[in-house]
């Protein structure tokens, strides 16, 4: 295994600068490389303080002595460090307390300074927590200004020991979360000052950790070597995302769990998810012998839709979804449904929900014009620290959370604010999200839906909106125009070529409701009023012909507005008029009404019915 790359850096910078800046994944377990007795080399687990102590002394460095503002300057790994360390500053040992001593923030600065000018031993500090110094980097208080300003002055000033090494420099390190938590006039084009970037845990990283703790993993029973490379490739394939705190965190529930190795991803799935079970191993294969004709009883119309998109569910059941890729954190399935309104795009969402998952409310639908600002992205993911609605989190983050096995639907996507497509761009690619609280959201176990209306309209030469499609239209020449212009939509208007390639070949796109379709969805409505007056009322109903053709003719007249547009006839031409009729004639339950005509006079419909 290779050296961290900010190991590396440090190594190359250490006799040139003086002040370190380290940021990034800080609060995380590092590898270090122990030298042993043998000269060889044991790579061990440690906190960032644990591991800057190890290089330091490894290098020559004499005392190593921490510091935080709460607790002042300390060594809790050697406590004869800390008394060195009062001698070169010129404190009395007695200011040592609870193997701490306790200074103010510009008195701890003074001191820094006095001892990084000593020439007697080399000496570093390590300024801990530094994030947490001030409120605010650009609105830096007096006292806190005068702490980074003696912190720059004695990093600028560097003081060089002869060593048998050579020389080499007084050193201060200055840990954080981010460069920005420290005011940027303290390392930028400053020549005494190396940033260093402490990342995540790579695969070589991951690979080692499951390399050395294989036998925690196995115990004493023996695998066959070509299972054992299996198993250790699925570790690492899954754990990707993982910090090292987490990985050993893994170890343990294996561990307390009796999970053995060749059931890591389990494993895995516990540690993600917080339960054992997963409804996709679970689903019985039964369940899709009959799914393309319960599907098409609530999504009328749309068989091409309802047969590609079972494709892509039964990839998705089969844990075949993503093959082609290397990474196995990638959701369950991607789908984009176009196509006219009223069509069935979410009703097919919520079908699916009920089919793999026995609740439709297991479809969390997101209206995307509600996120048409700049900032929504944090109502989706949750606010940044120290600003409001932080404690609250994100609506998706929080959604997911509470129901990881899931359809998440976001509905007109392209009404959204561009900033949200990069949030999109990691949850498609990497399966995982971090929120605004810093806690990690995984997504490889839902399917995501995207439904659009683009490409029904288009603007023509005056920018006006004109139709793009009609029902008069063949589903192939729908369907090519519609993809058309959302490819059109995505590379030239928005700029985002890459969400088409996260999204590939599943676009699903719904035809317009055709008559023979329009008249199932009107017979279809029409018997569940019928149906829902008798339970509700006690009264029965039956419509003539003539009736049902004037509801059939105001259906056809309005195709365009899909299963949505015929509901609105039917409330608007039947419903109403049928609860003024049942009013005004006090229609008593137990009775029966014959609907035998709908007759529109002075603009106002009504029925002609007869009672029993």
């Amino acid at each position: 295994m290779k050296l961290s790359k900010w190991h590396q850096e440090l190594d190359q910078f250490i006799e040139i600068k003086s002040t370190f800046l380290m940021e990034g994944n800080i609060y995380d377990m590092q590898t270090y490389p122990t030298k042993t007795a043998e000269d060889a080399i044991r790579w061990d687990l440690m906190f960032l303080d644990n591991y800057v102590y190890h290089y330091l002394k490894d290098a020559g460095y004499v005392n190593v002595i921490f510091y935080n503002h709460i607790d002042g300057f300390y060594n809790e790994f050697n406590r004869d460090e800390l008394e060195q360390f009062c001698i070169i500053a010129k404190l009395s040992k007695s200011s040592i307390k609870d193997n701490s001593i306790k200074v103010e923030m510009c008195q701890a600065a003074d001191i820094i300074r006095s001892v990084n000018q000593n020439r007697e031993q080399l000496n570093a500090i390590v300024l801990m927590m530094a994030s947490r110094y001030v409120l605010s980097a650009d609105n830096v208080s007096e006292n806190e200004r005068d702490f980074y300003t003696k912190i720059m002055m004695s990093g600028l000033k560097k003081t060089q020991i002869s060593t048998e090494g050579g020389f080499k420099n007084n050193l201060i390190f200055i840990v954080c979360e981010k460069s920005n938590d420290i005011p940027v006039w303290l390392y930028l084009d400053n020549p005494m000052v190396k940033v260093l970037k402490i990342n995540e845990p790579d695969k070589a990283t991951r690979e080692l950790f499951i390399n050395t703790q294989i036998k925690f993993f196995t115990g004493d029973k023996e695998y066959p070597a070509e299972d054992l490379e299996k198993y250790k490739e699925d570790f690492v394939e899954l754990t990707d995302g993982f910090k090292n705190l987490e990985l050993n965190a893994l170890k343990l529930l294996c561990k307390k769990q009796n999970i053995a190795i060749e059931n890591i991803k389990d494993a895995i799935h516990l540690y993600k998810y917080g339960i054992k079970e997963n409804p996709w191993a679970e689903l019985p294969p039964e369940i899709f012998v009959d799914a393309e004709q319960v599907i098409k009883k609530r999504v009328k119309g749309q068989d091409r839709a309802v047969s590609q998109v079972l494709d892509i569910i039964k990839r998705a059941a089969t844990n075949m979804a993503g093959l082609q890729h290397s990474s196995a954190s990638k959701p369950k399935g991607i789908l984009f449904f176009a196509g006219p309104t009223g069509t069935g795009k979410t009703e097919l969402a919520k079908t699916i929900a009920e089919m793999l998952f026995g609740d439709e409310n297991t479809c969390i639908r997101f209206d995307m014009s509600e996120y048409q600002q700049g900032h929504s992205d944090q109502k989706l993911l949750g606010a940044p620290p120290g600003y409001v609605g932080y404690e609250a989190g994100g609506q998706l983050t929080n959604a997911i959370k509470e129901k990881p096995f899931s359809i998440l639907l976001f509905d007109e996507i392209e009404k959204a604010h561009p900033s949200i497509f990069d949030k999109f761009l990691q949850i498609l690619e990497d399966g995982r999200m971090t929120d605004g609280r810093g806690e990690t959201v995984y997504f490889s176990e839902c399917i995501i839906i995207f439904t659009s209306n683009l490409g029904i309209y288009d603007q023509d030469e005056f920018g006006n909106r004109v139709l793009n499609v009609d029902p008069k239209m063949e589903y192939e020449e729908l369907s090519e125009k519609i993809i058309t212009s959302i490819e059109n939509y995505f590379k030239l208007q928005l700029g985002r070529p890459e969400i088409l390639n996260r999204i590939g070949e599943n676009f699903v796109i719904f035809d317009f409701i055709r008559e023979d379709v329009a008249q199932m969805i009107l017979d279809s409505q029409l018997n569940k009023i019928i149906d829902n007056l008798e339970k509700q009322k006690n009264i029965k109903m039956d419509i003539s012909e003539t009736a049902k053709n004037y509801l059939v003719k105001a259906a056809f007249g309005n195709l365009e507005n899909g299963g949505r547009g015929i509901g609105n006839i039917v409330e608007k031409d039947f419903i109403n008029p049928l609860s003024r009729y049942l009013f005004d004639n006090k229609v008593q339950s137990g009775s029966r009404i014959k609907v035998n005509e709908i007759v529109v006079e002075n603009s106002i419909i009504s029925l002609e019915c007869e009672v029993e």
